[in-house]
């Protein structure tokens, strides 16, 4: 009997043990689906995160072709301007010559000339004539007064292209009042396509203060 009691306790204790196993074993499968859970998750996550770096891709790229077309539009504008004001050079060039012509009878054949960094729309000189044209699409004051600093800077800083008489002159589209006014005031010829707004007038050259 001690033998067969014994022999119950050993079968008590290794079903004890496998009940032990089988709760460990329950407690790793356990362990198992929450990490295959977390896993789950993560891949979703993952999955989450190639979506928005894709999305973000999508909308560099959109950013991009959009700077490219703004891009060309910007040069488009700037061609426009550019091929604009020389057309406006030109066809002023074409005005005043044309009204020098009638008025003294000598042609002039104007240029682009920079003096002391800045750029003069069209000169030009014939005999003891000197002229100076900015041409702009719309005529304002301060276009005036700098027209008179032009004819400064030209005559101090480039005194071979100096006459003895000179004329200041603006061809225009778009005249303001004002600026008609001041331009009269100071001896400033203003021209249009197709009338003169000021008298045109021959000043004479300061020559006092001219380098040798």
């Amino acid at each position: 009997r001690e033998g067969q009691e014994k022999l119950w306790q050993n079968v008590e204790k290794l079903w004890q043990e496998v009940k032990t196993l089988r709760e460990g074993q329950e407690k790793l499968w356990q362990e198992v689906k929450t990490l295959r859970e977390g896993q789950e998750k993560l891949w979703q996550n993952v999955e989450k995160l190639w979506q928005e770096v894709k999305t973000l891709r999508e909308g560099q790229e959109d950013i991009v072709r959009e700077q490219r077309r703004m891009s060309r539009a910007i040069s488009d504008i700037g061609t426009t301007l550019e091929r604009l004001t020389l057309s406006l050079e030109d066809e002023a060039s074409e005005v005043v010559g044309f009204n020098l012509r009638g008025k003294l009878g000598v042609d002039f054949k104007f240029t682009r000339i920079f003096a002391d960094s800045k750029e003069v729309d069209l000169y030009a000189s014939q005999g003891d004539v000197w002229v100076i044209v900015e041409a702009a699409t719309r005529l304002g004051v301060k276009l005036v007064n700098e027209v008179n600093r032009k004819a400064d800077i030209i005559r101090h800083r480039k005194p071979e292209l100096v006459k003895p008489r000179f004329i200041k002159a603006v061809y225009t589209l778009v005249p303001l009042n004002d600026a008609v006014e001041e331009a009269k005031k100071q001896g400033v010829w203003v021209l249009t396509w197709k009338e003169e707004l000021t008298p045109l007038v021959i000043h004479t050259t300061n020559t006092s203060n001219l380098p040798t």
